[in-house]
């Protein structure tokens, strides 16, 4: 071989520079695919990102409050797939993607459903996007998928019966301050229960017919009666002569600074009367003239065909006006017309949440049956907010025999209650239709059970009037009337209002009835609280309070719905 061939083809083994040249042949096919596959695929994933989104607004959007799905599976009698949610839902899906262009075969399937009262969506979707570079090594189309799921819960459809204590102990004005006003302006019990301060009688100085708690003393009017008479006579009660009739919540009702006016005011011959006491001609017929809507014309000036009477009042929502005395069923009466408002601004729909005033004494009353109208007016007879405005009106008078009278009969009152609830039998519903209403007590009472019982009206009484408790001063591990109730799904919640101490006590009074009563006073939260449903206890005392227990309990109401339904 000549040796230029030689060398030609020695140099030609050494030469590197051309590798470069085929290196990046052979490499730009893998490479070129690389940059398309980056490409392609950012694409899909942009398409996804889209679709995501569309699918999670549709799904919130099935279960949001108002929106057709939401109202319609919130009144369904079963459980199952909601139609009006699926459709929504697909509408929203559509709408986000409205425009929206760069993929093939979408398969969008759309469930909403309804379990009692949760309710779930799932929006899941497949599409292919259409690839361009990927072409080149024969992958015409990425397919992206996704899942969306959204849950919320329905609003529980709730039963509320508010079982509330109106006997006497329940008419003690409202506030310490309300206690003093009534106490010096009360004639009941005036002999017995005296003080050096001058305040007389503020716990049950109620009973309206004539004879029935309150006499006379022994004097015609309008001569004065004996000024310190013995504190152990059982001839008489009374201040001054009030025709045997008790007049403590009479008093309540009528403009304070007019009343004590018309009492101090000194006897003429226009008008005579007691000083203090009341006009001679009022006596005849009381309880008619004494609240007969007019003026007082001997404070104003005029002129009226009975120039004595007074202006009362229904109710008395605010205590320490000269309108009127609070009483505590004032207070909770208020405090329920003010859950009402609460409740009306909770409702998430229409007829969620039934409300029933049952009053007992002796007996449970239905006084304002379980009704979905409580967005009435407390001032507008006939609705249920006027009802429970003019609790009060229901007080022991020994006049209902609707409610009874003399004691204070809780546990037969539980019993009543729980038959109202489907019949007393059976497992009660869980909230999740209106059909299955979630039922729960409200009990409000100051916890002192009295087994007593007066003839209505004006009959004898009977029974035992030494208070004792639900448990029988924890004589009893449980409450048989409402393990019933909790036993059958029912929600029982208490409001203690506490019961007040008797002073002074006056140990010849009833059997010594008052001494009975304070010794009991210790035993009633622990016997209320194992009525109460775990958690579902609550005290409170002043007005405020009692507002605001009434509220937290039927805000813990509908919290507890929720989580266990």
């Amino acid at each position: 071989m000549p040796i230029r061939l030689q060398q030609f083809l020695s140099r030609f083994r050494r030469d590197r520079r051309g590798n470069v040249a085929i290196i990046f042949t052979f490499a730009a096919i893998p490479l070129v695919s690389a940059i398309g596959c980056a490409v392609d695929y950012s694409m899909a994933t942009r398409m996804k990102a889209k679709l995501q989104s569309a699918a999670d607004a549709a799904g919130i959007a099935a279960l949001s409050q108002k929106s057709p799905g939401f109202l319609a599976a919130s009144v369904m009698t079963g459980n199952g797939s909601v139609t009006a949610g699926v459709t929504d839902a697909m509408n929203v899906f559509n709408a986000n993607m409205n425009g929206i262009t760069g993929y093939t075969n979408p398969n969008i399937n759309i469930s909403v459903t309804k379990t009692g009262i949760k309710l779930a969506a799932d929006v899941t979707f497949s599409v292919d996007v259409p690839t361009t570079f990927l072409r080149v090594i024969n992958f015409n189309k990425l397919t992206v998928s996704g899942l969306s799921s959204a849950a919320a819960t329905l609003p529980p459809y709730l039963d509320f019966y508010l079982t509330l204590d109106v006997s006497g102990s329940m008419g003690l004005p409202s506030t310490p301050a309300e206690q003093e006003r009534l106490g010096r302006i009360n004639p009941d019990n005036w002999v017995q229960y005296r003080t050096a301060s001058g305040v007389s009688c503020t716990l049950a100085c109620h009973f309206a017919p004539q004879n029935s708690a309150c006499k006379d003393p022994p004097v015609t009017p309008p001569a004065a009666p004996a000024a310190n008479p013995p504190t152990s006579t059982s001839s008489y009660t009374q201040q001054y002569n009030t025709n045997n009739y008790c007049m403590g919540y009479i008093y309540s009702r009528v403009n304070q600074t007019a009343l004590n006016t018309l009492i101090n005011q000194n006897s003429t011959v226009a008008i005579p009367k007691q000083k203090p006491g009341l006009p001679v001609a009022m006596l005849a017929d009381l309880n008619n003239t004494v609240t007969p809507g007019a003026n007082n014309s001997l404070i104003t000036g005029n002129p009226k065909s009975k120039p004595y009477s007074l202006t009362a009042v229904s109710s008395c929502p605010t205590d320490g006006t000269d309108n009127c005395i609070q009483l505590r069923l004032d207070a909770v009466g208020y405090a329920v017309t003010k859950l009402f408002e609460t409740a009306n601004n909770s409702a998430k729909v229409t007829n969620q949440f039934r409300i029933g005033l049952y009053p007992f004494i002796r007996y449970l009353y239905s006084y304002f049956p379980l009704t979905t109208s409580i967005n009435g007016s407390p001032s507008a007879p006939g609705t249920i907010n006027y009802a429970a405005a003019n609790l009060a009106s229901l007080l022991d008078t020994n006049m209902d025999s609707n409610l009874g009278s003399g004691g204070t009969h809780i546990t037969t009152a539980l019993t009543s209650v729980n038959t109202l609830i489907s019949g007393g039998t059976g497992t009660v519903g869980d909230g999740s239709t209106p059909s299955t209403p979630q039922p729960y007590v409200f009990l409000v009472t100051d916890g002192a059970q009295d087994n007593q019982v007066k003839g209505v009206p004006n009959g004898s009484w009977s029974g035992s009037n030494r208070a004792t408790t639900i448990d029988n001063q924890g004589a009893l591990a449980t409450v048989s009337q409402c393990e019933t109730l909790k036993n059958r799904g029912v929600i029982v919640s208490v409001l203690y209002i506490p019961y007040q101490p008797v002073s002074p006590v006056v140990t010849t009074f009833a059997g010594n009835e008052d001494t009975y009563a304070n010794n009991n006073i210790p035993y009633i939260p622990a016997s209320l609280q194992k009525c109460a449903s775990p958690g579902f206890f609550y005290t409170a005392n002043s007005p405020t309070d009692i507002t605001s227990a009434l509220n937290a309990m039927f805000n813990h109401a509908l919290q507890t719905a929720h989580i266990t339904n």
